[in-house]
């Protein structure tokens, strides 16, 4: 299990002091470096705009979902917010704890459930809406997310626009995935690390358009976008 937690191992070691590049391969064959370790440690001064405005909305009991290092946990907590910071890695967990997280727990995503107690907010920075992998699985999801949320509670979570690129490789595989019944932003996707890879899995990415589509009928409505000076932007959602 160690060997497959790349992500964790890359942002462990950096941590630590010791080098290394994030790498992420694409299904079509496709890999880059990624923003990587450094990008995770960001203090909050160092924060784009609209990460740091959609926070000013988070109230009361939080989950961070991939809160990797802990940068918005740590932020939020230090605020006075109750905080659980939940990541797939191991290594993470470790990292976080280490760097005073008081509530760690290594938790995928789809084991997320109401014995966890009640949320007044959910976030899910860093891309993370992506962690819901698909069309059907962000809708059972975000049903599933609005048992574990007070009357009045909130996501707030960022997301990639993938139709803003004009990158002929980018372009080809959104139409690569359409042909394969895919969301055009369904990426599959694998972590790289010195000899460590995880498995391959789904990240997607979506337009404003398909976020509506998406959250239509699961309990949640779109309050308001963030939007940022590239194609990221955040979304804050309110129960219906």
């Amino acid at each position: 299990m160690k060997k497959q937690d790349a992500y964790g191992q890359a942002v462990f070691n950096y941590y630590h002091g010791l080098g290394g590049s994030e790498i992420v391969e694409r299904d079509d064959g496709y890999f880059d470096i990624s923003g990587g370790p450094p990008s995770y440690f960001e203090e909050y001064k160092d924060w784009p705009a609209h990460q740091k405005k959609a926070l000013r909305l988070v109230r009361g009991r939080v989950l961070d979902i991939g809160c990797g290092a802990g940068r918005v946990a740590l932020h939020l907590q230090d605020k006075g917010h109750d905080v659980m910071a939940l990541d797939i890695s191991p290594l993470m967990i470790e990292v976080c704890k280490d760097r005073g997280i008081k509530n760690a727990k290594v938790l995928p995503i789809t084991q997320i459930k109401p014995v966890l107690g009640l949320f007044d907010t959910i976030v899910m920075y860093g891309n993370n809406f992506g962690l819901f992998g698909s069309f059907k699985r962000a809708r059972w999801l975000l049903k599933r997310f609005a048992k574990i949320t007070t009357p009045g509670g909130r996501i707030i979570a960022e997301s990639n626009d993938p139709y803003g690129t004009s990158l002929k490789e980018h372009m080809d595989y959104q139409k690569y995935n359409r042909s394969r019944g895919r969301m055009s932003g369904q990426l599959r996707i694998r972590i790289r690390y010195k000899k460590q890879v995880t498995p391959f899995f789904d990240y997607l990415l979506v337009s404003k358009d398909e976020m509506k589509e998406i959250v239509a009928g699961t309990g949640w409505r779109i309050a308001k976008y963030v939007d940022s000076d590239r194609s990221l932007y955040m979304v804050v959602l309110e129960k219906e």
